[in-house]
């Protein structure tokens, strides 16, 4: 019999945070993986309940703890939201670009000038929360201040590491709760205002080849590392109906689903036949701009699921699509929206490399929002796994998952 290790002091551990916590629209979960947590150093930094639950563990512990609003987040406090006037937001921090304040987006907090102990490196984000031509309320607290949470652990492996005391203390709570928040609207969470993320051309592309002329030529590759793509095929393992037909939206080589899930029909739509045609689950092929043309080719509900994986930065008329996925949807069908970090420089909207990562994430649940018919939006974000050996991208980590999904209303 073999007796696998516990967790100690000497320990490395391979374990997972995901915080939960929810919206007056939606549901939200963020992941973040640590491949060899330090024992000896960290443990004591985490949550008193946390650190003490997994001592002794092995490898397949699953745990969730809740906690009140402000008990692992420094409490929210109204004296960290600070007026100034409007010219004191820095619209040029650099050489090139012109920025414009917009409520509810984050900028560094080092863009507001006249706050004290502030500096103008700190490029941790702050939230603008009003503004008028003569004021800005910018907002320095948490994005998840006065929220209750929930942190679920997950111990996926336990190596002995022998005697290491040295090293840099990290704290990981501050690492797991970095980023998550900034997905949602701005408070007060009972009103729940959007974000304006749509002035300034935002979906406007100015690059200077057209979208068919780019993708005349096909790329066969996959845009993700295979850490990542098999994380993208777990999650639709969990969400996906049986027997369900699909639409891949925006469809090229790889749609990401599990080898073992059967579909009762999967429609790929792109814009290159190619890649289209290399791609082997697709029973049905669609070649379709949809910034030219954002209609669907379908009838009222054809599917029972729409993917559209690592191409929604692409899409310059989201909200008249996003429409059209309702129609040709039946109803209480799922629409799911994965991107990641990466794209095709020059070819996204103007918005989408200037935003946060979570705030991409905003923007996504925007277009479910703003677009009507759909409920129970979900967030969803996936960090920290190390990226596999033999990829040839020279980077510490896999490529992060971001997804949104919601449900069309009955």
């Amino acid at each position: 019999m073999v007796t696998r290790p516990t967790i100690n002091q000497h320990s490395l551990v391979a374990l997972s945070f995901t915080v939960r916590y929810q919206s007056v629209y939606g549901n939200h979960s963020d992941t973040l993986h640590f491949e060899k947590f330090n024992v000896w150093r960290d443990a004591d930094l985490l949550p008193m309940s946390i650190s003490q639950a997994i001592n002794g563990q092995t490898a397949g512990f699953r745990a969730s703890f809740d906690f009140e609003k402000d008990e692992i987040t420094e409490p929210y406090r109204s004296q960290r939201v600070y007026r100034i006037n409007n010219s004191d937001f820095n619209r040029q921090p650099r050489e090139g670009l012109y920025v414009e304040p917009r409520q509810g987006r984050y900028y560094p907090r080092g863009w507001f000038a006249g706050i004290r102990d502030n500096y103008s490196e700190n490029m941790f984000p702050a939230r603008i929360i009003s503004l008028d031509d003569q004021h800005i309320e910018v907002d320095f607290n948490h994005p998840l201040a006065g929220i209750p949470l929930a942190i679920d652990v997950e111990v996926l492996d336990v190596y002995a590491s022998g005697d290491e005391h040295g090293g840099r203390c990290n704290d990981c709570m501050a690492d797991v709760l970095s980023g998550p928040g900034m997905q949602l609207r701005v408070p007060p969470v009972e009103q729940s205002q959007p974000v304006d993320f749509f002035a300034d051309h935002a979906l406007d592309k100015n690059n200077d080849v057209n979208d068919v002329a780019f993708y005349q030529l096909p790329r066969l590759i996959n845009h993700l590392d295979t850490t990542a793509l098999e994380q993208v095929q777990l999650l639709y393992q969990t969400l996906l109906p049986d027997n369900a037909r699909i639409l891949d939206l925006m469809s090229s080589i790889n749609s990401h689903l599990p080898a073992q899930y059967h579909a009762a029909h999967v429609t790929g739509l792109g814009m290159n036949l190619q890649e289209l045609d290399a791609n082997p689950i697709l029973n049905e092929r669609r070649v379709h701009d949809l910034n030219a043309d954002p209609h669907l080719p379908f009838d009222d509900d054809s599917f029972d699921v729409v993917i559209c994986n690592l191409s929604i930065e692409y899409l310059s008329q989201p909200f008249e699509v996003f429409r059209d996925v309702k129609r040709v949807l039946s109803a209480g069908g799922l629409f799911v929206i994965v991107f990641s970090n990466r794209w095709f420089p020059g070819m996204t909207t103007n918005l989408w490399p200037d935003l946060h990562e979570f705030e991409r994430l905003g923007l996504v649940s925007e277009y479910f929002l703003q677009s009507g018919g759909f409920e129970d939006l979900h967030s969803f974000s996936l960090r920290g796994f190390p990226r596999p050996p033999e990829d040839r991208h020279k980077q510490i980590f896999s490529d992060p998952v971001y997804a949104v999904w919601a449900s069309t209303t009955e």
